[in-house]
């Protein structure tokens, strides 16, 4: 969101959290180092779009984290500094403000300000080092002015730059898709997503509900709502593997150095999950259709692969129907003019 009226939004945001949020959003978590000011969401946002980070001056945060793909860049994997192709597809940013638990697919930061930190030193992705960026913001007398509004004397680093990028992450708040709208006596489903938000919620568990009978999906106990995840790290039967150290990229193993976490990934958040293909982790999926059917076939073996993961059973009309649902979880005022 740029211009005037992206900052006045952003002010607002700093001083009202989630205002007219579901009560089912929970507060957000304001570090107590790092409050929210209008002064640092303004400077976040500058950071964010400016390409100054990277090593040539020619990559931002939003050059894989597209406002109007929800923060993702449609990519398989990313694509970073030189065209250097990335390992990993480009998660969403949306509702990233109230996840506390570890953050990137394989979880290796502990919150928005550390995972702020990794992309300018990663090879792939903005491809320089702290020192220099840091001399770059240092010589910038915008810049200089804009810390010190922001964070009062103490100059510029890198500490302070991922706490401006993290004030700018938790202003990404969407709440209007219809879903929401729903829920709030706003909207009403088609037949085709009511029947869609059944399967997702299993409400053919029910003997005695108006969906007895129907299979379940078993979609929620993992992208469980409001923001549409557990935040857990999950084997979905992506690959095959009779041993766990097969996985050709062990994804929270190699941070928690744990076996069992080979070839688990970090749950992502489903709203606006329409407008963030392709999926999985490695991006190997490009439409909903196929997710769905990933899901429905129960995937492949592996010891650690999920309970939940198995075959559902789901006919073509609901396949159709959980697409359906998940279209809802559109929010088009989330990317509209940012």
């Amino acid at each position: 969101m740029r211009g005037w009226c992206g900052i006045f939004l952003l002010l607002w945001l700093a001083c009202n959290d989630a205002p007219d949020a579901p009560p089912e959003f929970a507060a957000i978590l304001y570090p107590a180092d790092n409050p929210s000011t209008a002064a640092g969401i303004a400077l976040g946002e500058r950071l964010f779009f400016d390409p100054v980070l990277s090593a040539d001056s020619t990559i931002s945060c939003a050059s894989c984290h597209r406002p109007e793909r929800a923060f993702t860049d449609g990519r398989s994997v990313a694509v970073g500094l030189a065209g250097r192709p990335g390992i990993r597809n480009t998660p969403g940013l949306t509702n990233i403000g109230y996840f506390h638990h570890p953050l990137f697919w394989d979880g290796r930061a502990d919150n928005l300000e550390t995972q702020a930190l990794h992309p300018v030193g990663t090879p792939h992705e903005m491809g320089g080092d702290w020192q220099s960026v840091v001399a770059r913001l240092r010589a910038d007398a915008g810049y200089a002015e804009a810390f010190q509004t922001a964070f009062g004397a103490g100059g510029t680093d890198s500490i302070r730059v991922g706490r401006a990028l993290a004030q700018y992450q938790r202003t990404l708040v969407s709440r209007d898709s219809k879903y929401d709208r729903v829920r709030r006596g706003e909207a009403t489903y088609t037949p085709q997503e009511a029947l869609g938000h059944a399967l997702f919620f299993d409400f053919g568990d029910d003997p005695g509900g108006a969906w007895a009978g129907l299979p379940t999906a078993e979609c929620a106990h993992c992208h469980t709502p409001p923001h549409f995840t557990n935040e857990r790290f999950e084997n979905n039967g992506l690959d095959a593997a009779d041993d766990l150290a097969a996985f050709t990229d062990p994804g929270r193993g190699a941070i928690s150095g744990n076996p069992y976490d080979y070839g688990r990934f970090r749950t992502p958040g489903l709203r606006n999950v329409a407008l963030t293909a392709p999926y999985m982790h490695d991006g190997r999926m490009a439409t909903l259709e196929e997710v769905v059917d990933h899901y429905n076939s129960g995937g492949h073996y592996a010891e650690n692969r999920s309970p939940n993961v198995r075959p559902l059973g789901l006919d073509a009309e609901q396949r159709e129907a959980l697409v359906a649902f998940l279209n809802t979880l559109t929010d088009s005022t989330f990317v509209a003019g940012r």
